[in-house]
């Protein structure tokens, strides 16, 4: 059932918009900004700064960002990986391109969507995401990227995290907090969650219908949805998101959530009313609050 925060340390999921990766559990006041934009159900057509974003480098992992059309990603591995990065976004970027070129509905379908012949692995695995969410195969466009180019890297890097418009893969050597950005709710950068992303690859992904340039059809200051996959974890954000207008809505987007495949854990934040369902440890930080 959701749980409850009690100002200490919960057995819970929580859920972050600015998704910023940590290595103590605190925050910086140095955002790195950026520019994101898609054509999709999760994210609009226009490229807009990303100010949310704000990934903290530790002392094992070098920082950097990769930029590809509206693909906008910031990456920490053990070296610089920006030429293998951007290689990988291109030829990710390329699969999905060339389908969409031969199906243009799979651009623009809230619905979800059924494969009808060949198709690229990346396009199967947007479309298995929309169809266990019930959203568009687009709703995962930018979670896909960030899976797919995430764990290529790590035949360079045993510790990669990627970044890409609030949804993140990661697989660092300690546990990770992602720490989260819920707009004027009482509880913006007051929380985080502890990953365990040193046991195998971990995937946090984030829809809000109040901040940020997202697509959502609901009102949540933030639904983060943790899941192994980041495809899964991106489009059942979405989705959940969308039940969600005020406060009385959490219970039943939790529910709702609770019954899709794939996922480990979901928070949603609306105002000062938070609930939360998974195994995951939920943790102050010492962010600060506007």
């Amino acid at each position: 059932m959701p749980g409850a925060f009690d100002g200490k340390t919960v057995r819970g999921v929580s859920g972050c918009l600015w998704n910023f990766l940590i290595s103590g559990g605190n925050f910086t006041d140095n955002p790195l900004p950026c520019d994101r934009g898609a054509t999709c159900q999760a994210r609009c057509i226009m490229y807009q700064p990303r100010i949310y974003r704000n990934i903290i480098q530790s002392d094992s992992r070098v920082c950097f960002k990769v930029l590809v059309k509206e693909t906008d990603l910031q990456v920490q591995a053990e070296s610089h990986l920006e030429e293998t990065a951007k290689k990988l976004v291109l030829k990710y970027r390329g699969h999905i391109e060339a389908y969409i070129r031969l199906h243009p509905g799979f651009a623009t379908s809230l619905s979800p969507w059924v494969i009808q012949g060949p198709a690229p692995e990346i396009v199967r695995d947007m479309a298995e995401a929309g169809q266990n969410a019930g959203v568009g195969p687009m709703a995962s466009v930018a979670g896909v990227i960030s899976q797919y180019v995430g764990t290529e890297l790590l035949a360079y890097s045993r510790e990669v995290v990627v970044e890409n418009g609030g949804d993140v893969f990661m697989k660092t050597r300690l546990p990770a907090v992602t720490g989260i950005y819920a707009g004027r709710s009482s509880f913006n950068l007051r929380l985080g969650i502890r990953v365990r992303s040193d046991l195998g690859p971990v995937s946090v992904c984030t829809s809000s219908g109040t901040v940020g340039h997202s697509l959502s059809l609901g009102n949540a200051d933030a639904v983060c949805v943790v899941a192994g996959k980041c495809h899964f974890a991106d489009a059942a954000a979405t989705a959940i998101g969308n039940h969600v207008r005020s406060g009385q809505d959490i219970h039943h987007a939790i529910e709702f959530g609770k019954r899709l495949s794939h996922i480990q854990g979901i928070v949603i934040i609306k105002d000062d009313q938070i609930g939360m369902w998974g195994d995951i440890e939920l943790v102050p930080t010492s962010g600060k609050n506007g």
